[in-house]
């Protein structure tokens, strides 16, 4: 099953960013910092009844699943 709202954390140009449905946000002095955003929104919608997570684009050009509400901790440990 797909969430509804998957944020997805990029590097483009340099910088660390978010996208949502074609939108991006940031940018993010480093990764950390861009997925600590995108964990924070999905917990928002995911509180407000919505599937959300976050993925991360690695270094392989593929994304991998970092955080999903109602299955990861919030906030998350590390």
């Amino acid at each position: 099953m797909i969430a509804r709202f998957q944020y997805f954390v990029t590097l483009h140009k340099g910088q660390w960013m978010v996208a949502l449905n074609g939108e991006h946000f940031g940018p993010y002095a480093t990764q950390e910092e861009a997925i600590r955003a995108a964990v924070d929104a999905a917990h928002k919608v995911g509180k407000a009844g919505h599937g959300a997570q976050v993925l991360v684009l690695g270094r392989d050009q593929k994304f991998r699943t970092e955080w999903t509400y109602g299955h990861a901790p919030y906030p998350p440990r590390g």
